[in-house]
């Protein structure tokens, strides 16, 4: 009986620490793989670092001048963009021009120093 007391205590006790709570909650998880699924593809970075690089919006025939992709593909890497919040989108007449969201940026970047 005391040999059984012992190897309960003795499983009772943890091998480690146990872990901090995640400073990362349900919602901000949410949000997050929402953003990386929508960066989660080559010509969708490709498209960031295009606009990155832009000094002024461009409109979607600018952006598909640099792929060798159709511009309907163009337009709905855009949207998928657009609704992470990692691109604006204004109307000009017939034209939508595209420009980097810096507030949906910075929110990758909140992302990275949580998980410091």
């Amino acid at each position: 009986m005391v040999n059984r007391l012992a190897e309960r205590a003795a499983r009772a006790v943890r091998c480690c620490t146990p872990p901090a709570p995640s400073r990362l909650g349900p919602e901000a998880a949410a949000c997050c793989a929402h953003l990386f699924r929508a960066l989660a593809d080559e010509t969708r970075l490709q498209i960031l670092g295009l606009l990155a690089a832009a000094r002024e919006a461009l409109c979607v025939c600018d952006i598909e001048a640099n792929f060798a992709l159709s511009q309907p593909t163009i337009s709905h890497h855009l949207k998928v963009l657009r609704e992470a919040g990692l691109v604006r989108a204004e109307r000009r007449g017939l034209w939508v021009y595209y420009s980097l969201d810096r507030q949906g940026l910075a929110a990758v970047v909140e992302f990275g120093s949580a998980l410091d």
